[in-house]
C-alpha cells in the first residue's frame, strides 16, 4: 500500500469523526501551547538576566589591567622584566590579539580632571578616553548632541547622571543635599577643565596653608606689635606655605560638549557616571599640556623624564563567543595581567535559567501527557469502531505493518494539527504577557517552533503505538464476523 493511500485513508477516518478529532486536537493544542509558553517565559527571564549583566559590562568582554611581576616571564618570553613590561601598551594589544578566540582589542585611557562652571565644579575621577570608532559602535542613545567626528578637537560626551556630582563653592554636593540639580547645561554652559591635577592639588594646598597662616597672624597681632621685624618675616613665609614662593595656578581649558547620553535622574546605564572622549584627541592635548613632563598617573624613567608613549589604563578584549570567555581570560592571566569579566555572572544566570526552564517545561509537559492519553483513547475507540474494516483489510491482503502505520499516521496528523494551532496560541499568549508587563518577559526562540511540533508528533505516535499493535493482533475472521 502506498503512503499516499494510507494518508488519504487516515484523513478520511478522522473527518468521519469530526467532534472527537477536534477534541483530541484541542488537547494537543493546549499541551503544546503550555510547554512553549513555559519555555518562552524561561527564555525571557534568561535574556533579562543577561541584559542586566550587560549593563555592567559586555557579555563577551574581558577587561585587562596592568599586572604584577608574578607571571611576567611568560609575557616577556622568560627574560628579565622592567618597570614597563606589564604596563598596557600597543605591543600588549598585539600580543593579546594573537590569542585564539580573540575578536578585537581596544584601549581605554582613564583620566582625572576638574570641570568648573560658574560657582560649581565637578571632580572627575575616572574619565574614559576610548577610540572614536568604538564609541560610535556602542549603540548608546543621546538625549542631546552626538559623538564627535574623526579629526575633531577634544570634546566631551557626558553620562546622564554626572550632573548629580557637581559641588558648590563650599564643597557640598548640591544634588545629594537638596535633591535639585545645579544650573549647568552641558551643551550651552561654558565649562572650564583643569587636567594638571598635581598643580591643582598643590595650589589648593597653598590656599589652605595661606588661609591658616593668615588666621594665625591675626590671632597673634598683639604680640607681633612689639617686634615688627619678626612679624614681617612670619608674614612673608606664610604666603607660600613656608616655601617662600607660590606655585603657578594650573591652566584651564574650555572643552566643548559633543553630547549628553540618554537617561533621566533615576535611569542607570553603563555610561551614566562617566565622561567619554576620543583617545587620540586627548593624547594630542596631553602632549601640549605636559610637554617634557610626566603625565599624572603615568610612569617615569629613572631620570624622572616621561616615556615617549602613554600607557593605557585598561584593555577591553572582545571574545568571539561567550563560551570562550573563561579560556581567554585564563590565558591572558597566565601572561601576568589582571583580568576580569562577567563570566561568573553569566554562568550563574544560565544555570538558574536552565533550572527555571526545566521546572516550567515540566509543568507544561503535564498538559501534553494528558493530551497523549486522549490520543491513545481516541485510537482505541477508533479500533473498536473499525474492527470489521480492519478484518476486511487483512482478508484482501493488507500487511500488518500497513495497518499499524495507518493508525500511527492518524496519531501523527492529530499531533501536527494540534502542534500548529498550539504554536499559534502560545505566540498570542506571549504577546499578551509582554504587553501586560511592558517588557520582553516571554520570548520564543526560533528553534522551538520545529522542535515543539516534532516533539508533539513523537509523543502522539508513542501514544498511538499500543492501539496500533492492538489493530495488528486482531483475527481477520473474528473481525469480519463483528457487527
Amino acid at each position: 500500500m502506498r503512503f499516499s493511500d494510507k494518508f488519504g485513508m487516515a484523513a478520511g477516518s478522522l473527518f468521519k469523526r469530526k467532534l472527537r478529532t477536534m477534541l483530541t486536537v484541542l488537547g494537543v493544542m493546549i499541551g503544546v501551547a503550555a510547554i512553549v509558553t513555559m519555555m518562552a517565559l524561561g527564555e525571557g527571564l534568561q535574556r533579562q538576566s543577561l541584559e542586566l549583566i550587560e549593563q555592567y559590562g559586555g557579555l563577551r568582554t574581558v577587561e585587562v589591567r596592568e599586572g604584577s611581576n608574578q607571571g611576567s616571564q611568560a609575557a616577556t618570553g622568560g627574560g628579565s622584566t622592567t618597570a614597563t613590561d606589564l604596563k598596557l601598551s600597543d605591543s600588549t594589544m598585539e600580543l593579546i590579539k594573537n590569542i585564539d578566540h580573540v575578536e578585537s582589542v581596544y584601549p581605554t585611557l582613564e583620566f582625572q580632571a576638574v570641570i568648573q562652571s560658574g560657582p560649581y565644579k565637578l571632580n572627575l575621577y575616572s574619565g574614559q578616553a576610548v577610540p572614536l570608532e568604538v564609541l560610535r559602535d556602542s549603540g548608546w542613545e543621546f538625549a542631546e548632541g552626538e559623538w564627535p567626528s574623526p579629526g575633531d578637537e577634544l570634546s566631551f560626551v557626558f553620562g546622564n547622571l554626572l550632573i548629580q556630582d557637581f559641588e558648590d563653592a563650599r564643597g557640598n554636593i548640591v544634588y545629594w543635599n537638596t535633591g535639585k540639580t545645579v544650573d549647568v547645561d552641558f551643551m550651552t554652559s561654558k565649562l572650564f577643565t583643569i587636567f594638571d591635577m598635581e598643580a591643582y592639588s598643590a595650589t589648593q594646598n597653598d590656599k589652605e596653608n595661606a588661609q591658616g597662616s593668615g588666621t594665625a597672624a591675626s590671632n597673634s597681632s598683639a604680640d607681633s606689635s612689639t617686634s615688627g621685624t619678626d612679624g614681617g618675616a612670619t608674614g612673608s613665609s606664610g604666603d607660600a606655605g613656608g616655601t617662600g614662593k607660590s606655585l603657578p595656578a594650573p591652566k584651564k581649558y574650555i572643552i566643548p560638549t559633543s553630547g549628553v547620553l540618554a537617561g533621566g535622574m533615576d535611569d542607570y546605564n553603563e555610561y551614566s557616571w562617566n565622561v567619554y572622549c576620543d583617545i587620540e584627541a586627548l593624547e594630542k592635548l596631553y602632549k601640549k599640556i605636559f610637554k617634557g613632563r610626566v603625565v599624572p598617573g603615568q610612569p617615569s624613567k629613572k631620570n624622572g623624564k616621561p616615556y615617549p608613549e602613554l600607557f593605557y589604563s585598561k584593555l577591553s578584549v572582545i571574545v568571539d563567543d561567550i563560551e570562550n570567555i573563561e579560556a581567554v581570560q585564563q590565558e591572558i592571566g597566565d601572561l601576568g595581567y589582571q583580568t576580569s569579566s562577567n563570566s561568573e555572572w553569566i554562568s550563574q544566570a544560565r544555570e538558574q535559567s536552565r533550572s527555571q526552564q526545566a521546572m516550567l517545561g515540566g509543568i507544561g509537559a503535564v498538559s501534553l501527557l494528558v493530551a497523549a492519553i486522549g490520543i491513545a483513547n481516541t485510537m482505541m475507540m477508533s479500533i473498536y469502531e473499525r474492527t470489521k474494516e480492519i478484518g476486511v483489510m487483512k482478508v484482501i491482503g493488507c500487511g500488518l505493518y500497513d495497518i499499524q502505520q495507518l493508525f500511527l499516521i492518524e496519531a501523527g496528523m492529530i499531533a501536527f494539527c494540534g502542534g500548529i494551532t498550539g504554536l499559534g496560541l502560545s505566540c498570542i499568549v506571549c504577546l499578551v504577557i509582554n504587553k501586560i508587563t511592558e517588557t520582553t518577559t516571554a520570548v520564543i526562540p526560533g528553534w522551538m517552533y520545529p522542535v515543539s511540533i516534532v516533539f508533539a508528533i513523537i509523543v502522539s505516535m508513542i501514544a498511538g503505538y499500543m492501539p496500533s499493535k492492538r489493530a495488528m493482533s486482531l483475527s481477520a475472521l473474528e473481525a469480519i464476523r463483528t457487527n
